[in-house]
């Protein structure tokens, strides 16, 4: 299986201390060691990297972490492979263009003999979670008008999150820019951090940060993970079946479907 990492502000912030915990579990403190990817929108543009190198030790990985880039969102993933080669066609998240704006994806899970619908997306490597992302992609293109509303997508994205959540493992990232869309079948995470402010932990690194002097009273940042990244924080647990849609770091809407 492979580790996700979401983030979602009101206000551009930096992803280093949270990406420099989930980097040491691929091939450090973890498994996942088969590749990895961060993208970062400014604006409707997305800045991106990807690896196939372990990111425990990736120079690459080691420039993210020490280069604050500021974002309001952001989609990272260390995979441990289980479908399709070890190469960089492989790494999530994953790209598309849709109505003028980037959609990025990243997933965690497998569908064994995943078939995708036909239409104009159609994967570049061979991971079922890149046929997954064009399928989703095809069904939004086939479903939903360009001025559909957060509300309306989101009632699309559950309903196709539920049905490839039947086929097997679906824990996913997604978002155009504007909003986050997260779904649990078997793990994920989250945390919301506001005025006042303190310090954290990482479980994974001896790093601490005191986010009372990196932020303002008005910054609202949260964090979504497969497992929580800090050893000194309360994390809100999904449940399977559990999905959110969020924006500016806030929840925007949310439920919970048996799985």
């Amino acid at each position: 299986m492979c580790e996700l990492l979401g983030m979602s502000a009101n206000t551009p912030t930096d992803l280093c201390f949270s990406f420099t915990g989930l980097t040491q579990r691929g091939g450090k403190t973890g498994p996942h060691k088969d590749g990895w990817g961060v993208a970062f929108y400014e604006g409707k543009g997305v800045r991106l990297f990807h690896d196939p190198q372990p990111s425990a030790t990736s120079p690459v990985a080691e420039l993210v972490q020490n280069y604050p880039i500021k974002s309001k969102t952001a989609i990272c993933h260390i995979r441990q492979a289980n479908v399709g080669d070890i190469c960089l066609a492989n790494t999530h998240p994953f790209v598309r263009e849709r109505w003028g704006r980037y959609w990025v994806f990243a997933h965690n899970g497998q569908i064994a003999n995943f078939v995708r619908q036909p239409g104009p997306y159609e994967p570049v490597g061979d991971t079922d979670s890149e046929a997954i992302f064009c399928d989703l992609m095809n069904r939004i293109h086939h479903g939903l008008p360009r001025d559909a509303m957060p509300q309306q997508l989101a009632t699309e994205l559950v309903a196709l999150a539920e049905e490839y959540a039947a086929q097997g493992v679906f824990n996913c990232l997604l978002s155009n820019g504007n909003w986050l869309f997260t779904y649990c079948s078997t793990k994920l995470a989250s945390i919301t951090r506001r005025a006042p402010f303190g310090a954290a932990q990482l479980k994974d690194a001896d790093v601490t940060v005191d986010f009372a002097a990196e932020t303002t009273p008005n910054d609202v940042v949260s964090i979504i993970a497969t497992e929580p990244l800090t050893s000194d924080e309360a994390w809100d647990i999904y449940q399977p079946g559990e999905w959110k849609l969020w924006e500016a770091g806030e929840v925007i809407a949310c439920g919970t479907r048996a799985v």
